[in-house]
């Protein structure tokens, strides 16, 4: 039975991609909402798999309370990307507890809710995370600017992923009522295993995405002098102080140095030059990384290094996107 150690080789998988997630920031802040995310995904396909593999009925007395703890966490995850919580953090850790004590709850006196519950908690987090990612991509206040776009991606493919378990939920629950139950362990052993590894990558790639990806532009709305003086200010001070050249450059700090709300910023480049903050940012990057091809002889990892990229994929995608061909055959047209 193909079944039976299908979910332990997921767990593995995640672990794998906790470690990696874990060795790959552990000079950086981690994103422990998402580190935790992982790790519990881990933990629901080791019960899934006792559970429906071995017939450990017991496990289904914890599953749904740590299910309820899955959507929370992603949040929590999302946010640490656009905003600092002014909560305290007793707070905090309240707000995301709610969900697994309303489980603890209903399990003591009135289990059949309890899918019914989980359904609203994971769509009701869905919907929180998508009015989060409004503003798309520039929305991610404290992300690198290089890894803003692909992180925003990965986060909607989260928001996707508790919708299809909430939706999932719902069929199991028809079908149980319905008494095919054969058909419900086949759904639940493929669907459930399956959201937890989309969960268990986009969370590695939000706290941290190295993969370009395209921005989905929204419709210019006309500039305001407003605007023009945002600009203006922030044109002047990454000119001046060459504030592109940070690696871990992100619209907060920007808006800190310039002294302007981020949020004017963001929309004002994107009435203005019908453009996101990083795309703008990676502009001034490749204008200083083509003179450097044309004017030194540096290499283009050199190049790609001193301008604030990190990844030659980003590095040669933002190139393509400005010039409309690669940092060598740019280097040896100019030459």
């Amino acid at each position: 039975m193909l079944f039976i150690p299908l979910p332990f080789a997921v767990a593995l998988l995640l672990l794998v991609l906790f470690v990696t997630v874990l060795r790959r920031d552990e000079e950086a802040v981690p994103n422990r909402p998402f580190l935790a995310l992982i790790l519990l995904a881990a933990l629901q396909s080791v019960l899934s798999g006792l559970r429906w593999g071995y017939g450990v009925q017991a496990i289904g007395l914890i599953a749904p309370v740590i299910a309820a703890m899955v959507p929370p966490l992603a949040y929590a995850g999302v946010s640490r990307l656009v905003r600092t919580s002014r909560r305290p953090l007793p707070a905090r850790l309240a707000l995301h507890v709610v969900p697994a004590a309303l489980i603890l709850l209903l399990m003591a006196v009135w289990r059949e809710a309890i899918d019914i519950a989980l359904v609203l908690i994971f769509v009701g987090y869905a919907l929180a995370i998508l009015l989060l990612m409004r503003p798309g991509a520039d929305a991610l206040r404290l992300a690198p600017f290089e890894g803003a776009v692909p992180a925003y991606r990965a986060i909607i493919f989260a928001a996707a992923a508790l919708c299809l378990s909430a939706a999932l939920d719902t069929f199991v629950f028809l079908d149980l009522t319905s008494a095919h139950s054969a058909r419900a362990l086949m759904l639940i052993s493929i669907g459930n295993l399956a959201v937890l590894v989309i969960l268990g990558i986009a969370a590695a790639a939000a706290s941290r995405s190295r993969a370009p990806a395209e921005m989905v532009e929204t419709a210019p709305r006309p500039e305001t002098s407003e605007d023009k003086e945002t600009i203006a200010a922030v044109d002047a001070l990454m000119e001046a102080r060459k504030l592109y050249r940070d690696a871990n450059l992100n619209l907060d700090r920007l808006a800190r140095k310039t002294g302007i709300p981020a949020r004017q910023i963001s929309a004002a480049i994107n009435r203005a030059m019908d453009k996101n903050v990083s795309q703008y940012v990676n502009d001034y990057r490749i204008g200083e990384a083509c003179r450097l091809l044309s004017g030194t002889g540096k290499s283009v990892t050199e190049v790609m290094f001193e301008v604030g990229f990190q990844t030659k994929s980003n590095f040669n995608r933002e190139f393509r996107r400005v010039t409309d061909m690669t940092p060598v055959a740019w280097r040896q047209r100019k030459g």
